[in-house]
């Protein structure tokens, strides 16, 4: 499995912030085999990273954007929330570690 720049970014924070070690590329829908970049199971708590939103990616055009909202709106549907980070939000990324890191602790403690 080869780990985008993005992906590599976002596993250094989750080192950073202690975060546990998330699950990669989990696959959340057996019929259209949809994944998860990372998701912490236990929390219910899955990221996509976003990459290529100023390149007119996949991801921003058309079809791939409706497919996109077809998979984030099955995740959520599933009991899943879902948080998706562009690399620019990496950048200011404290809220959003800091909102994971309550959320996985919260989970370990109920367990």
């Amino acid at each position: 499995m080869t780990t985008s720049a993005l992906e590599e970014r976002f596993l250094t924070l989750c080192r950073c912030w202690r975060l546990p070690e998330p699950v990669r590329e989990h696959r959340f829908d057996p019929v259209r085999k949809w994944r998860f970049d990372f998701c912490w199971l236990d929390a219910g708590i899955a990221v996509e990273l976003e990459g290529g939103v100023w390149s007119r990616g996949r991801h921003t055009r058309g079809a791939g954007f409706t497919e996109d909202a077809r998979k984030y709106n099955t995740a959520v549907i599933s009991g899943y929330r879902v948080i998706r980070l562009t690399g620019e939000m990496l950048n200011e990324c404290g809220p959003i570690m800091a909102w994971l890191k309550a959320q996985l602790l919260h989970c370990e403690e109920a367990a």
